[in-house]
C-alpha cells in the first residue's frame, strides 16, 4: 500500500491533486491536523487499499506544520514509507489565482497583502519542500496536464526528475514569450511560406514538416539542439530548477518553429521530465 502526503503552496492545486488521486482509487483525507498523523498512520497500516492512501496537509494546520518533517520520520509513519508530493507554482501564478477566485490566503491576516502572505508561506514550507520526493510546478499546467503528470509518476512509476519542461513555438513578428528560459531562432531554416501549396498549412501538417526536415541544415541543427538540451537538463535539476520554458521562434510561428518544437518534444519524451507542448500562433 502506498502512502502519499500531498502538500504545497496554497493555490498550487493540492485539492485538485487529491481529487485526481481519488479518481485513481486512493483513499483520500484532506486537512488532517498534523498532531494526529501518528494515529492516522496506525489506522492506515490496518486498512487494505488497492491503490493506497493520500493525505492532504498544508499551512491551515498552523504552527503544527513546522512539525511535519519530524512526524513523518516517526516510527508509526515511517513504517508506511511516506512519499511527499509537493505542489508549487510561481508567485505570479499564485497571486493571479487568488485574485481570480477572490479567496483569502491563509496568511493574509498576518501580512500586508497577498504577495507578503505568499512569501511567508514559502518560507514556512521550505523544509518540507526540500524533502519531497515529487515536486510539481503547476504554474503553466491545466488540470489535464496535472492529471497526466500524476498518472506517469504515481501510477506508471516512471522516473520523475522534478522538472517540468514547456516547449513553445512562436512568431517573432508577434513578440517573444516573456517567460522563456531558452530561446532559439530558426528563421535560418528553409521557409515553407514561399511554397504556395504549403503557405496555408502549419508545421503540424506532414507536407510542411517534411519540407523543413528535408534540409541537412535542419537535421544538423536539431541534432545539436537536442544534444545540448539533454546535457543541460540534469544540471538544471541539480540546481533546483523545476520549471523550464524552451521557446522556438520563426517569422510567423506557423511553419518552421512548429516543426522544430514538435521534433524537440518527441526527442525529449521518455526522459522522465514533465513535458508540455504549445504552439502559440496556431
Amino acid at each position: 500500500m502506498r502512502f502519499i502526503v500531498v502538500t504545497g503552496m496554497s493555490g498550487a492545486g493540492k485539492s485538485t491533486a487529491l481529487k485526481i488521486l481519488e479518481d485513481y482509487g486512493f483513499f483520500c483525507v484532506d486537512n488532517l491536523p498534523i498532531k494526529l498523523l501518528e494515529q492516522f498512520a496506525l489506522w492506515a497500516s490496518e486498512k487494505e487499499e488497492d491503490k493506497g492512501i493520500a493525505l492532504g496537509v498544508d499551512v491551515r494546520g498552523g504552527e503544527e506544520m513546522n512539525d511535519l518533517s519530524r512526524r513523518l520520520r516517526s516510527k508509526e509513519v515511517s513504517n508506511l514509507n511516506p512519499e511527499v508530493l509537493f505542489l508549487d507554482a510561481s508567485d505570479e501564478s499564485l497571486m493571479k489565482r487568488f485574485k481570480e477566485t477572490r479567496r483569502n490566503h491563509p496568511f493574509e491576516k498576518e501580512s500586508d497583502g497577498i504577495e507578503e502572505a505568499i512569501n511567508l508561506e514559502r518560507k514556512r514550507l521550505q523544509s518540507i519542500r526540500s524533502e519531497a520526493k515529487f515536486v510539481v510546478d503547476t504554474s503553466h499546467l491545466l488540470t489535464r496536464d496535472l492529471r497526466h503528470q500524476l498518472d506517469e509518476i504515481i501510477l506508471q512509476g516512471k522516473g520523475y526528475k522534478n522538472l517540468n519542461i514547456k516547449i513553445v513555438s512562436f512568431g517573432f513578428k508577434y513578440g517573444t514569450p516573456a517567460d522563456a528560459d531558452l530561446m532559439f531562432d530558426v528563421r535560418f531554416l528553409p521557409n515553407p511560406f514561399y511554397v504556395p501549396e504549403l503557405r496555408d498549412l502549419t508545421g503540424n501538417d506532414r507536407p510542411v514538416a517534411e519540407f523543413v526536415m528535408a534540409s541537412q541544415v535542419t537535421a544538423d541543427f536539431l541534432f545539436k539542439l537536442t544534444d545540448m538540451i539533454r546535457f543541460l537538463l540534469p544540471h538544471y535539476v541539480d540546481e533546483g530548477k523545476n520549471q523550464l520554458v524552451i521557446a522556438v521562434g520563426c517569422t510567423g510561428g506557423r511553419h518552421r518553429s512548429v516543426t522544430i518544437a514538435n521534433e524537440l518534444y518527441a526527442a525529449l519524451s521518455g526522459l522522465g521530465y514533465g513535458l508540455k507542448l504549445e504552439h502559440r500562433e496556431i
